[in-house]
């Protein structure tokens, strides 16, 4: 069977419905059902919706007060009556009237509730569910939160049990007949769904509970129905194989028709189950009641166990994953003990790869839970999933555990233990008896003593004994074993040969790596036996002095070979391909083994040098051999910059250092010119890193010495860096000839560029670079977002860090030189292409990084809006036509909204005696929409007022209104008020309004942009049905040839930002008093010297 469409989708995950619902009468009625026989007494109808303008009896429909005995709610509470005949009485009931036999089963279970109001077939043939569930809300006793579940004296101790039983017996008994008549499980089960969504919590808890029983005994009918459709399945192929002759009469006909009725019993199951899932245990899972959402797990776990072919996928497993983390104790439970049923069988377990893969890390860290019992479970799991899966617990996973055999909790410790020893002590799990009968008791003590010895964990070996004796008894009582070991002598002769038999192995060892180096050219062969002799060379090691005479004589070889065929390299003008090849493979063997040994005394550093110098001077050195030199210059330099760093040095030798980096470095500059872009990025790379080494840092914290050896780039080497990043990282292309399918090569070389990126970014959040370099930078953030977003970002916030100052001009530095490149390609038409858009958007990336630490960023924005204006009015023509570069202040207006209320003021001040000094008066007549962009996000509004004064008439009148309601900012605010969510089911609906905004991330960027870009959206299509009132003329030559005159204009723009006053929300009143006392604040001294005109270079006009 399918039930792949039990599977909850995020939708329902992250959704509840209406309390008021009546779930639709059945989500899970997808398809028409098979009519069948009604009952005696007729179809009986399911409480239809009351029609439009229909009027009913004005009678009460109130849950009555005192109500009847119910036979099935006084069976169960007794508990005296066998509850097979009770449900068979009841059947017998419904079987009469079925309205009458539902009505009794569902006042059993408002009972249930703890609920004293009786469901009367009045209130069941008018109401709906949700209006008797808010009938018995009404009625309910708040004043008790005592219901049967939640107590515990004599009467009601064995009544959960006895619910439970009655669900289970019900579906048995119905499973043949009654179950699929289309009344009685689609009526119990839309109430129980309504009950479960309930604000009480009685009826949300029992609900659920039965619901969940229900649940569980449908899978188990379903479970029988599949097994039946098997079998029929069998016979039918049995059947089918006889011969005509010997087939009996109609028996393939009977067998279809069976198989057609199992199958839309299983159809009809199938939906039971679907709307029970959906309607109670996609919501009641992370109920507020730690009760329910335990009651949720222990049931999902038994489908599970039970019916795994259709349970057992990820998408109910998720759910179990989930709730591990869950914070009630009691939850976490049930977890680890579901997870331990489906865990404990290896036919299960197989199939939970993704599951485990996805929640191991929180299984194993559940060991160390605050709770014992849940740590206790926690590594019964951990030991059946050893058991039952190989190789998913990692020897990191393990060494988790293993600490907790000393943990003083008695329980815990021995479920450890038992971990241990199914893990180190008896790996194959055979039975201890047996390992007794062989004498291997010897070898189990030999391992837990090493265990104990190399553990270093505790002092007190009686802590393992304990935790080890449930599980290790039989072994631990060996007296015989023990003593045998205890009179054991260690023996010289023993040792002897054992330390003869690691020399022999040492030399082999030794053997194969130089072989091996000798013999392979490949870069990670050498690697790793490059880190393997720099492993065996430790000094603490007792053979260390013959690995590093190997490793002697192993470099000697190769340096011999290199300056025997360094001669002929430098003097050659042609070198066949034997010679470049072995010259090459030398050089990356030394390169590749300077990286982790240190190679100086051997002297490398002069014939590297020539190697290079040659290249530049004459480019006849090959690629292969040039890359090598240069890798082995570099460690040439580190390693001695370390000796020189690590203790007393000469002044000479820091000197002599300091020549052989200026020459490094020369050469590697050099190289950035060179036509091989690999030796190129390999002469980047070395620059880069050169700098950082060498950089500021390096005479800081008591290395004052040292400060001759520090580099500092001059413009020229910053340029060629900037310049490098340009060409082979922001504006790099795939080769015409790539192959599609590449796509690993495809990643490795963005990760290739990625960190030629990050090496650049490394100078500028150290100071070696000037921060300015890094506009460059900074103005692919949003065009290269995808694949250099992090990086660009993460400098973007250092840098800020350094200097704000300094970092605000970097970022209109970027801007400009965006601008400038556009107006060199476009002209005047720049402003309507897609790339001015793209600069727009980079700006407004820019505002958001600003954060909301206003204070602290005024001077800083400021200063940028006082250079983006100079900069935008600095090209004035003598013509009528507008600055070439005043476009520009519509990329300066995405940073308006950061600035405070008595800056606007200020510097739309200081943008209007800008225009008196720069621009013409001819000019200043003229209306150009980057300058009306740029003002209106400077001005203050008052949004409420000017709604308020707005009605029909002129807009002049309109503008009158305004200019006497006072000002308020009107450009789009970050702590907007967002809108009121809608109440689910679970909220206490009621008359009083959701007054208090919600909270927000102040520090989420995405929150921001998603927030804005709504309100952007309705804007965007204002401002299209505003052009169309502006003519192209103006809008392509700012103002050239128009006849609309500025009037007119102004009148519309006014309309535009009252109707902006609809689609912004207020501010919150906290906003409002926070934004009056900087205003009050701004006619202090203190920020009327900070936002003196001197600052501002108001006097330079």
């Amino acid at each position: 069977m399918d039930l792949s469409g039990l599977a909850p989708s995020s939708e329902e995950g992250s959704s509840s419905p209406d309390s008021g619902s009546d779930f639709e009468v059945m989500l899970w009625k997808s398809s028409k059902r098979v009519a069948r026989t009604p009952p005696s007494q007729g179809q009986v109808a399911k409480r239809p919706r009351r029609r439009a303008g229909s009027q009913l009896p004005a009678r009460d429909t109130s849950p009555a007060r005192s109500p009847e005995p119910n036979q099935l709610f006084e069976a169960v509470r007794s508990g005296k009556t066998a509850l097979e005949v009770v449900v068979d009485e009841w059947l017998e009931t419904y079987k009469q009237d079925r309205e009458t036999g539902f009505l009794e089963l569902a006042n059993f279970f408002i009972r249930a509730c703890g609920c004293k109001g009786v469901v009367t077939s009045e209130m069941f043939r008018k109401l709906q569910n949700s209006e008797i569930i808010q009938q018995l809300t009404e009625q309910f006793a708040e004043d008790s939160a005592e219901y049967p579940l939640a107590l515990s004296t004599q009467p009601w101790r064995r009544f959960r049990e006895g619910l439970c039983e009655l669900v289970a017996t019900l579906v048995r008994r119905c499973q043949y007949s009654v179950l699929y008549d289309e009344f009685l499980a689609d009526t119990l089960v839309s109430l129980l769904t309504g009950l479960s969504d309930s604000q009480v919590r009685a009826f949300r808890h029992t609900s659920t509970l039965a619901a969940m029983k229900l649940m569980t005994a449908l899978v188990n009918v379903a479970l029988g129905v599949s097994l039946h459709e098997e079998n029929n399945q069998r016979q039918y192929d049995a059947e089918q194989g006889k011969g005509p002759g010997c087939r009996a009469a109609n028996r393939l006909e009977t067998l279809l028709e069976q198989r057609k009725q199992l199958q839309e019993q299983q159809e009809e199951i199938e939906n039971m189950m679907n709307a029970i899932f959906k309607g109670v245990f996609v919501h009641r899972y992370r109920d507020v009641v730690p009760e329910i959402r335990s009651i949720c797990m222990e049931e999902m776990g038994k489908w599970m166990q039970s019916y795994s072919t259709s349970f057992l996928t990820d998408g109910y497993l998720k759910y179990i994953g989930w709730t591990l983390h869950d914070k009630q104790r009691d939850v976490r439970l049930t977890c680890l003990k579901a997870l331990q049923g489906l865990y404990s069988s290896q036919d299960t377990a197989v199939r939970m790869e993704l599951f485990t893969s996805r929640f191991k890390a929180r299984m194993v860290s559940m060991v160390l839970d605050k709770e014992p019992d849940v740590a206790v479970e926690a590594v019964k799991l951990l030991t059946l999933i050893l058991q039952n899966m190989e190789d998913v617990l990692t020897e990191e996973d393990c060494q988790g555990i293993y600490p907790v055999v000393f943990a003083s909790h008695r329980a815990l410790a021995a479920a450890a233990g038992e971990f241990l020893y199914r893990k180190l002590l008896d790996p194959k799990g055979e039975a201890r008896q047996e390992r007794l009968q062989r004498g291997e008791t010897r070898a189990f003590f030999h391992l837990l003593l090493a265990f104990f010895i190399e553990s270093e964990l505790h002092e007190h070996a009686t802590y393992l004994v304990d935790s080890l004796w449930d599980c290790a008894a039989a072994l631990l009582k060996d007296w015989e074993a023990m003593a045998v070991l205890l009179l054991e002598e260690s023996s010289d002769e023993a040792w002897e040969r054992k330390a003869q038999a690691s020399e022999r192995h040492l030399e082999l060892l030794l053997g194969q790596l130089q072989e091996a180096v000798e013999k392979h050219s490949g870069r990670e062969v050498l690697e790793a036996a490059s880190r393997a002799l720099h492993v065996l060379c430790d000094p603490e090691l007792p053979f260390h002095g013959r690995v590093d005479y190997a490793r002697s004589r192993l470099v000697d070889q190769l340096t011999d070979k290199f300056q025997q065929e360094l001669p002929e390299l430098l003097q050659a003008s042609f070198l066949d391909e034997d010679e470049v090849y072995s010259m090459a493979a030398t050089l990356k063997r030394i390169s590749i083994f300077h990286n982790a040994h240190d190679l100086t005394p051997w002297k490398l550093f002069e014939p590297c040098h020539q190697i290079v110098q040659r290249a530049v001077d004459t480019g006849e050195i090959p690629t292969q051999v040039l890359i090598p030199a240069m890798t082995c210059l570099h460690f040439y330099v580190l390693w001695e910059l370390a000796h020189i760093s690590a203790g007393a040095f000469m002044q000479e030798h820091v000197l002599e250092l300091k020549r052989k980096v200026d020459a490094l470095c020369s050469l590697c500059q050099s190289c950035l010119t060179d036509l091989d872009p690999s030796v190129q990025e390999q002469a980047y790379v070395l620059l880069s890193d050169h700098l950082l080494m060498f950089g500021p840092q390096l005479a800081q914290r008591g290395r004052e010495a040292l400060s001759s050896l520090v580099l500092r780039p001059d413009a020229g080497l910053q340029a060629q860096l900037a310049g490098f990043l340009m060409d082979h990282v922001f504006n790099h292309a795939e080769p015409m000839d790539a192959d599609q399918d590449d796509s690993e090569g495809r990643i490795e070389a963005l990760h290739q560029r990625r960190r030629l990126l990050a090496g650049f970014c490394k100078l500028v959040v150290y100071n070696v670079v000037e921060l300015s370099a890094a506009s460059d930078v900074f103005k692919h953030y949003v065009k290269c977002y995808d694949d250099y977003g992090d990086i660009i970002k993460e400098t973007l916030n250092q840098a800020r860090q350094i200097d704000r100052a300094e970092w605000g001009r970097t970022l209109l530095l970027s801007l400009k030189q965006l601008l400038t490149e556009l107006l060199l390609q476009h002209g005047r038409g720049a402003r309507l292409s897609k790339s001015f858009a793209e600069i727009r958007d980079l700006a407004r990336r820019f505002a958001l990084l600003f954060g909301p630490h206003q204070a602290r960023n005024r001077p800083v924005l400021v200063a940028l809006h006082r250079e983006g204006i100079k900069f935008a009015l600095q090209s004035p023509s003598s013509e009528l036509l507008a600055p070439l570069q005043l476009p520009f202040l519509e990329v300066l207006s995405e940073f308006s909204p950061r600035l405070l209320r008595p800056d606007k003021k200020l510097i739309l001040a200081y943008l209007e005696q800008s225009c008196q000094a720069v621009l013409s008066p001819e000019q200043q007549q003229e209306v150009w929409t980057p300058l009306l962009t740029y003002r209106n996000s400077l001005r203050l509004h008052n949004p409420a007022r000017s709604q308020a004064q707005r009605r029909p008439g002129s807009a002049t009148k309109r503008r009158h209104a305004d200019e006497s309601s006072g000002h308020s900012d009107s450009s789009l605010q970050l702590s907007s008020r967002l809108a009121t969510p809608t109440l689910t089911s679970t909220v206490v609906k009621g008359a009083r309004g959701m007054s208090q905004p919600l909270p927000e991330d102040k520090g989420s960027e995405s929150d921001f942009v998603e927030s804005q870009h709504s309100k952007s959206s309705h804007l965007a299509h204002r401002s299209a049905s505003r052009q169309q009132r502006i003519t192209p003329q103006r809008l392509l030559g700012f103002g050239l040839g128009s006849n609309l005159d500025r009037h007119s204009l102004m009148e519309e723009e006014e309309e535009e930002e009252e109707e902006e006053v609809v689609v912004i929300q207020e501010q919150s009143s906290e906003e409002e008093d926070s934004s009056q006392g900087l205003v009050t604040r701004s006619r202090s001294n203190r920020l009327r010297d900070l936002f003196d005109s001197s600052i501002l270079g108001l006097e330079e006009l």
